[in-house]
């Protein structure tokens, strides 16, 4: 059986402008309980912003978290994956991309956000469907001894 990235990915979908400041973004991520939120341009997806872009492009370097844009500072291109897609593409593009989170999108719709967190959260649910569609395998054939 092929496990997809719908079935592991989180549903709740933060999201703010592109021309919206840092400061903004912060507080929001801060009330959210979120570490990242999506960055619409004129409502479309554009990148994504996170606890690393504010510190490493902002406060590391001095500025004024409320006059820099997040569209300044947002992780970009945006680079998504299929609802559909196995968790093991997921990873894939994760590690080859050397990225935390890929929004699932399809169709210009962001259904959800698939991260290292989720993986880890369902890191047994996953291994355990694996070994038993395994076992299940198995059981067709008989081994002589």
């Amino acid at each position: 059986m092929v496990y997809t990235v719908k079935d592991f990915m989180t549903k709740t979908i933060y999201t703010i402008d592109c021309k919206a400041s840092v400061l903004e973004a912060a507080k929001m991520m801060l009330s959210k309980n979120t570490g990242y939120l999506i960055v619409l341009d004129g409502g479309i997806p554009a990148g994504m912003i996170g606890e690393r872009d504010i510190v490493f492009k902002v406060v590391a370097l001095g500025k004024d978290p409320s006059n820099v844009k997040v569209g300044e500072i947002m992780s970009k291109p945006l680079i998504t994956i299929d609802p559909d897609a196995t968790i093991s593409e997921a990873i894939d593009i994760m590690v080859k991309n050397g990225i935390r989170r890929i929004p699932v999108v399809k169709d210009g719709i962001i259904y959800g956000v698939f991260t290292t967190r989720d993986l880890m959260a369902h890191l047994k649910e996953y291994e355990d469907r694996l070994v038993r569609d395994l076992l299940r395998s198995l059981s067709r054939f008989t081994i002589p001894f």
